[in-house]
């Protein structure tokens, strides 16, 4: 029996080693914005356009994706404010349908459904992006930009579809997410 031991470890150790060393050296899923960083204050160009969300612009912010896994068909995109409706959180912001090798998407370039992006609703049921809008006398929101790398194709999803849809179609069907959070209020 030792005989056996000491013979396969001859092989499973420098396995082992191998397929360490290359896990080691696999590059992370990652995100970045152009239009705000990590941790960073968010400009009012992704605000809302009204006098009660700052006279923003109302534009999707810009997002990128790298390093996405292996199999990753299509990106689905939420921006999320968890500090909304008194603690009861607002999605500003769900995007789907996109195909992998696009890579980002251009600041503004997610207001609505295009050739490429499917938009579905908002906190308001709109298929649109929701400006941000804290109430001016509430602290700064967090707001968590994520995206997801699924295995679906671009086009398997419907359109029309809620964050909470989005999320129950993507069970089973996701291969990593990564979020940055900015801030904002007024």
């Amino acid at each position: 029996m030792h005989k056996w031991i000491g013979s396969s470890l001859t092989w499973i150790v420098p396995l082992a080693l191998t397929l360490g060393s290359s896990m080691a050296h696999a590059q992370r899923f990652e995100i970045s914005s152009t239009s705000y960083q990590d941790g960073d204050i968010i400009s009012k160009r992704q605000a809302g356009t009204s006098v009660e969300c700052g006279s923003g612009n109302a534009l999707t912010p810009q997002v990128s994706w790298h390093n996405a896994p292996a199999n990753t068909a299509s990106i689905a995109i939420l921006m999320h404010d968890p500090d909304g409706q008194k603690g009861l959180g607002v999605s500003h912001w769900v995007a789907y349908n996109i195909d992998a090798r696009r890579g980002s998407i251009g600041e503004g370039d997610g207001q609505r459904s295009l050739p490429g992006i499917t938009v579905g609703k908002n906190v308001s049921g709109e298929q649109a992006y929701r400006g941000l809008c804290p109430p001016a006398s509430d602290h700064p929101h967090h707001y968590t930009l994520t995206v997801i790398a699924t295995t679906l194709a671009p086009g398997d999803l419907p359109p029309s579809l809620s964050r909470d849809e989005l999320l129950a179609k993507l069970q089973g069907k996701t291969l990593a997410a990564q979020s940055i959070v900015g801030r904002y209020g007024q």
